[in-house]
């Protein structure tokens, strides 16, 4: 885990980098690291070997002229600040904001997995034991949510078959 200061105040922390599977929803990978580590040295550790495409917000930009990333053809985000700039009145515009509203729809299926760790397991922060014993706990979140997301998966299906 690494210090930073952040104003006046000095943090604690660490990220989780995950690989979300985008048509089950199911997390395939992990990585924690200390909270100073860049996005896109971990890309490469996120990916399975069988993907074709991969998407990623804007902390991905340049993941596909790392070696490590090399497979699948990456689908990064603008940045927040050149989107807000476009000027939607032109066509061009409009059409790279209809791909960008794509992308956010797949890259969403990362923030689901987040979500239930923070707020269905609230579990939001993480104490200072270190970063493998902190990860091992990500892993047992992970794997937890993992098992509810399959669940409701497969109890919607159940229902349909009942029917």
């Amino acid at each position: 885990m690494h210090q930073a200061k952040k104003g006046n105040q000095w943090h604690f922390g660490m990220k989780a980098h995950i690989g979300v599977d985008a048509e089950s929803g199911l997390v395939h990978s992990l990585v924690g690291t200390a909270a100073n580590v860049n996005d896109v040295t971990q890309a490469g550790a996120l990916l399975h070997g069988k993907e074709g495409v991969a998407f990623g917000d804007a902390g991905y930009r340049g993941v596909g002229k790392r070696a490590e990333a090399q497979g699948p053809q990456w689908h990064v985000a603008m940045q927040p600040g050149k989107r807000r700039k476009l000027d939607l009145t032109r066509k061009w515009a409009q059409l790279l904001d209809k791909v960008e509203q794509f992308k956010a729809s797949v890259r969403a299926k990362v923030e689901h997995p987040f979500h239930m760790i923070k707020n269905l397991f609230r579990q939001r922060k993480v104490r200072y034991k270190g970063l493998a014993k902190n990860e091992a706990q990500l892993f047992a979140l992970f794997g937890l949510a993992n098992i509810v997301i399959a669940k409701r998966r497969l109890m919607a299906l159940h229902a349909r078959g009942a029917s």
